[in-house]
């Protein structure tokens, strides 16, 4: 079946945002990767609130794309990544790779550097971001004393994923799994948080995924480091006590938390964007694309 980009592949999965496709398999590099191969395709969708909402946002899986492929460049002697070609059929050059086939591990891996959204209402309550004790007294969009990795278990489509303390990720996965997330995931906030901040921008927080060749070597894989996956703020605007000017789809959040007139805990579907925020959208993902990368965006 032909689908709307004109692909005739098998569809292996529908995301909020990516579509995977199964290529044909072919004879795999003597490097450890396993047979075969998947089209991962970056559309304009966009979501809030665990809703894919009506409008789209356009050049928004061009942008995902090709910051991905930026960010993965720059992590590169830090561990293996997914993406084998950006060589891809016409009708999604631009916003579309090919991967390896991995097993992918169902954990989100959520590193925070500064305390903002769920973490920062866990905190208000408790003290806690997922049973890690903070120190009292920080302020929303404070600068923890260091990064800590908050996992969370990935939910179905539509279903919220769910904040887990660490020793949950180890009940599930083992110790030395869970500990090598987690030292990953570490290690790729470290990193992307200096480049970034070289840049005038501050990582608040970032999630990432990863999965295993058959020889069991971790792997980097989905989008990295994108408007969708992480938090982008100002760093000459940063201010703690409230919501931080941003590079990512908050914009459209507050506009449907706080504008919209669309109770977010509703069982009715979020309303389309007007055009106004559609276009601001648009701007802050390119934005956050030529700050992070130093390159236009054409």
């Amino acid at each position: 079946m032909i689908d709307d980009y004109g692909l005739d592949l098998p569809l292996v999965h529908a995301g909020k945002v990516r579509r995977l496709y199964a290529l044909p398999d072919a004879d795999p590099a003597d490097d450890g990767r396993a047979p075969g191969r998947f089209l991962m395709v970056a559309t304009d969708a966009i979501s809030a609130f665990d809703h894919v909402l009506a409008s789209t946002i356009p050049d928004k899986g061009a942008v995902l794309t090709r910051l991905s492929l930026w960010w993965f460049d720059q992590l590169s002697d830090l561990m293996p990544h997914h993406v084998v070609s950006a060589a891809v059929p016409g009708p999604v050059t631009g916003r579309a790779v090919i991967t390896e086939r991995l097993e992918m591990i169902p954990v989100e891996c959520v590193v925070r550097g500064y305390l903002t959204g769920s973490g920062w209402a866990e905190y208000s309550d408790s003290g806690t971001v997922t049973g890690i004790q903070l120190p009292a007294g920080l302020q929303d969009g404070d600068r923890v004393p260091e990064p800590i990795f908050t996992p969370a278990i990935k939910a179905e489509l539509g279903e919220h994923d769910e904040n887990v303390p660490f020793e949950r990720i180890v009940e599930l996965h083992g110790a030395e799994a869970a500990e090598e997330l987690r030292a990953a995931s570490l290690a790729i906030y470290a990193r992307a948080e200096g480049i970034a901040r070289e840049r005038g921008v501050i990582l608040a927080d970032t999630k990432l995924e990863f999965g295993r060749r058959p020889e069991g070597t971790l792997v980097l894989a989905d989008e990295v480091l994108t408007p969708d996956s992480s938090r982008f703020w100002d760093a000459q605007q940063w201010r703690p006590g409230g919501a931080q000017p941003s590079f990512d789809k908050q914009f459209v959040r507050d506009w449907l938390a706080h504008e919209s007139g669309w109770d977010p805990h509703s069982d009715v579907p979020p309303p389309p964007l007007p055009a106004n925020v559609v276009a601001a959208t648009r701007d802050r993902y390119v934005e956050a694309y030529t700050r992070l990368t130093g390159l236009p965006f054409n």
